[in-house]
Order: C-alpha cells, then structure tokens, then sequence
C-alpha cells in the first residue's frame, strides 16, 4: 500500500493511470473503482511550486496568492534576491532562506516566491472590496498578526505587509466572512470562543463573547474549529460548528434563531473535516429569497480517538440540507456516492457544486487519514433527490490533510496542496509532501461541448457596477440557441483552506429575455444584486451559462 502510494507520487504523468488502476484495486479502494465516472478532465499545471498549498486564495488580477507555514523547515524554493527570514521564536529553521508562500499568475503558469515574516499555519482569510486580500492569525508568532496583500500589475514586485498584533485575540483555526458594511468578521479558533473585527473601530475595538462555540466544543477534539459561516440574505450570519447551526445577529450579539441538530449527530467541523457550501442564491428580485446551505462528509463520532489508536473509520457518506429561513427549518439527509473527509466544496459557474480532494477513512490531523478519494463529484442542487451525484474523472494524486482548491476564472479549479505529516517528507511516508499544482477541468469544458461555449463579448473585464441597476450583457455562442436556456451568474472568489472555502458565494442574476444582436452574437439584460446583504462590496466573476450547464470564461466586475 504504501509502496503504490510513493510510486504514484514519484511516477511521471504519463505512467500514473497505470498505477492508479492498481491502486483502485485494492480493497480499500474497491467502491471508488465501482463508481461510474461521466466526464472531466486532469491537467499536470506545475510538477513543484516549491511549498505545499495549504491555503488559496485567487486576485482579480487573476493571480493566485499560496501559503503552506513557516515551521516546516526549508521549502522547496528560495526568497527572492537573497532574502532570509530571522525568527528567534521559529521551532525548526531559526534563519530561513526559502519562501513559504508564492504568486501564481493562472495566465502563464508560472510563479515567483512571496516573504510572509510569521507563521501563517491554519489562519484564515478573506478579500476586501478593493481587492485586497486579508490574512489572520496563524500559529506561533503569527498568531495576531493581520497580513495584506495588494494585487499588483503584471511584472511588478507586490508582496505580504504584516501588521503586528492587528488581532486582540490569538486566531487559529478561526474563519472570517466579509460583511456588508466592508469590514471583516474573524470568528472562534483554537481556545476562542468569540468574534472580533477588522478593521477596527471605536464601536468594534473590542472582543464579543460567543457562548455557541463553547456549546459545540468538545473538550477532547473540539470538532468546533473552523466552523462554516455565510451571510444570510438577511444580513446575519449562518454559524455551523461541530454538528449544529444558528443564526447570529452579529451587530448586536443575539442569537435570532436555533437550527436542529443534524439528524445522525455526527461532527462535521475539524478536525472530523467536512465542508458546507451556501447554494446559488436565486429569484434575488422576490419577495422571500430562499437561502439553503449544504453540509457534507465529514469523520464519524470517535474517528479522531481511534486514529490516533491506528484505527481508521470510514468517512461519511451523508449530506444535510436545509432552507435557513424557513419557519420551522429541517435537515434533508442525502446519501453521496463516495464516503469523504477532509474533502472542499466549490461552486461552480453553473451552480453546481464540486466536491474534490479529501480521504475516504480517517480524519483530518497528522497522518490521520487514509484511502484518498481521487475522483470529484459533481452536486447538481435543482435535480431531484437520488439524482443529484455525478462522478467525474479521477486523478492520479493523492490530496489528503492540507490540501486546496479553488475555482479559476476560466473556469476551471485549481487543486494543489497534501501535507499529512510535520514536515516536508517526500520518502519514508504513506502519502508524500505534495508540491504539485494541477487543475481540474469539469465536464462542461470537455472537447465535446467545446463549440457550445459562450464568450462574453460585453462589458468589459474589471468593469464596476452598483446596486439594483440594469447590466446588459453581450454574448457570442456558435450555433443556435435551445430555447431560451440562458443563465447569468456572479461568484465571489473565496479563500480555501483546511476543506472550507471562505467567502464563497454564487448569485443567479436571471437571464430571460434574450435577444439575438448579430451573427452568432445575443444580449440579455439582467438586475444587479439590491442590497450589500446579497452580495457585499467587491470583486466577483461575472459568467454567462447556456444550455443550461456550459459557462462561458468569467470576466471581472468589482460590485460597489
């Protein structure tokens, strides 16, 4: 077994397939090989980036910031120029001369080394209206540190700048959503049971008291961290931890609502890792606009105890389901065709959702996990019950603890990241130190249905819209139209670590009415999103969808 695992790392592209049918197998990976796969395609991007990809987060620039942690030891790619990092606090490597974050421009994939100072292992993350990406927390000396990156023009040098003690309390593990007002909330972490804010001010310069994450915390594996968050359409907040949810009024600490526990009890917060999506928000223009969060996989109850006693229980194999502003709000509990832990969930263009990485036994943790699941599934939210789980193609690299994903303007996902042990062991381990980068192209970009995809011809990329106004959208699409099957569609690009992905956020504009202007070329007019709550200030992608699944390549509009 273990052998196989390091072949298949070690092997060149060419020769993976090969071993990944011996590997499927294997018993403990006999109902992967079982399931019927209908489409995507694999992609090698980069065979090393020189540090693992712990944490994601994609630029309107359409770059991709990368970050692993400082305490690994040397990386696999020096600091620019020279460079060292001088940390009497670091536990390994006092003075570093590698870089343990890079700049990965999605257009000529190709990357350059970025100086993070402080330990960013397990922080947290989320864009700013103007773009600018904001970093929390983190291990060690990082703790309490913000860190702001700046997208730059192509060819110029931009890099981390570090604000020492921007946090009052220790973040790690913790998990930021950005409000409507622009600001940041940064919620719970390891020993936290609280919110504060950032940027601060006079009313926010201070720490808010959370009693619902000492509820969920169980006092040996917590089973609390990370906890998924999302923006009602209301303007609360949606706080998910352990295998419960309420509703948060945030501004005035109040609890507005309760949600029932999910039906089976199981934990689905690290580290027994699941992940939760907020499915595309529709009919934004209606009177009660339906919110529905979807929660899957995960560790069982007693998975971490019998890990850490070389006992691997299966992952699970269930998804929960529930309308949050319904008045009497229940789970629905669906069956997915591959048990997952440690697996992320993205939306894509078309409103599906994407399930990707993660194990099939074990949990998340060092070494905790075993039996990756190398094939996505795709989650179709509008079909029926029993209907809704499409396989997709495999891939031939294991991406275990400390892996990530994210979706592209192009709409394809990156996938990256597998660091399941201290650290950079690339022999002598089950599942290697992954440096690689690959990108996971879903089945509506298969050679097939090539010709069916739409270009946005108008407006223009980087262009600015404002609230409740009427954007006109030009298309060009080869062949005729079915119907009138055409979707616009607006994604917040989120900041992916540890199987969550913050920030994520898919709006349905509409899309009816179209009218042909031209050979091959239509428009359609659509409303912007009316309040904040919908969709708060900021960068999103921008994609036209016909025929009901294909998407045409995002372009960016910065909503304000």
């Amino acid at each position: 077994m273990t052998r196989t695992h390091l072949m298949i790392h070690s092997s060149p592209p060419c020769h993976r397939l090969v071993l990944l049918l011996v590997l499927l197998l294997h018993p403990c990976h006999r109902k992967l090989a079982e399931a019927a796969t209908t489409g995507g395609q694999w992609a090698l991007l980069q065979s090393s980036i020189g540090i693992a990809s712990m944490h994601m987060q994609l630029l309107n620039n359409d770059k991709v910031v990368i970050y692993d942690r400082t305490d690994f030891g040397p990386s696999n790619i020096s600091l620019a120029s020279g460079k060292c990092r001088y940390d009497p606090q670091e536990q390994v490597l006092k003075v570093d001369c590698t870089a343990h974050s890079v700049e990965y421009d999605v257009a000529t994939n190709s990357f350059r080394p970025l100086t993070v100072l402080t330990d960013v292992w397990c922080s947290s993350g989320s864009l700013m209206p103007d773009g600018t990406f904001v970093q929390t927390g983190g291990f060690n000396d990082g703790d309490h540190v913000v860190r702001l990156y700046k997208p730059c023009s192509s060819g110029s040098n931009c890099d981390w700048q570090e604000i020492n003690n921007g946090l009052i309390q220790r973040r790690w593990y913790a998990t930021n959503h950005i409000l409507p007002d622009s600001s940041q909330i940064i919620i719970g972490g390891r020993r936290q049971f609280n919110y504060e804010f950032y940027p601060k001010t006079a009313a926010t310069n201070q720490v808010f008291n959370l009693r619902f994450l000492v509820q969920t915390n169980d006092p040996v594996v917590e089973n609390n961290l990370y906890p998924f968050v999302f923006l009602n359409v209301d303007g609360n907040l949606f706080i998910f931890a352990n295998n419960r949810a309420i509703l948060l009024n945030y501004k005035k600490n109040i609890v507005v609502k309760n949600y029932p526990q999910l039906p089976d009890g199981n934990p689905r917060c690290y580290p027994s890792t699941g992940s939760a999506v907020l499915l595309p928000l529709r009919n934004l223009q209606g009177p009660a606009i339906q919110a529905e969060v979807l929660v899957c996989g995960g560790a069982p109850k007693g998975a971490y105890a019998s890990a850490q006693k070389g006992d691997f229980m299966g992952a699970l194999n269930t998804c929960g389901r529930i309308s949050i502003n319904d008045p009497n709000p229940q789970w629905v509990m669906e069956t997915m065709p591959l048990a997952r832990v440690m697996g992320d969930m993205l939306l894509l263009p078309n409103g599906h959702v994407l399930m990707i990485n993660g194990a099939s036994a074990g949990t998340a943790g060092w070494e905790y996990g075993r039996n990756p699941v190398l094939s996505p599934v795709i989650y179709q939210p509008n079909k029926t019950i029993g209907s809704r789980f499409e396989v997709q193609n495999p891939s031939t690299i294991p991406r275990m603890y400390h892996s990530s994903a994210i979706l592209l303007r192009d709409g394809r996902v990156l996938v990256g990241g597998s660091n399941p042990h201290m650290l950079y062991n690339f022999t002598g381990v089950l599942y290697p130190t992954e440096l690689s980068l690959e990108a996971f192209s879903p089945s509506y970009l298969d050679p097939g249905v090539a010709g069916l995809r739409p270009r946005i011809i108008s407006p223009a990329s980087q262009s600015q819209i404002g609230y409740g106004q009427q954007l006109v959208i030009r298309f060009s699409v080869s062949g005729q139209l079915k119907g009138n099957l055409v979707t616009v569609t607006m994604a917040a690009p989120s900041f992916n670590t540890h199987s969550f992905s913050m920030n994520q956020r898919l709006l349905v504009l509409g899309g009816d009415n179209v009218k042909i202007a031209g050979n091959s070329t239509y428009q359609t007019a659509v409303l912007t999103p009316s309040t904040s709550s919908l969709a708060p200030p900021g960068f999103y992608l921008l994609f036209v969808v016909v025929h009901q699944d294909i998407p045409s390549q995002g372009i960016w509009v910065h909503l304000q």
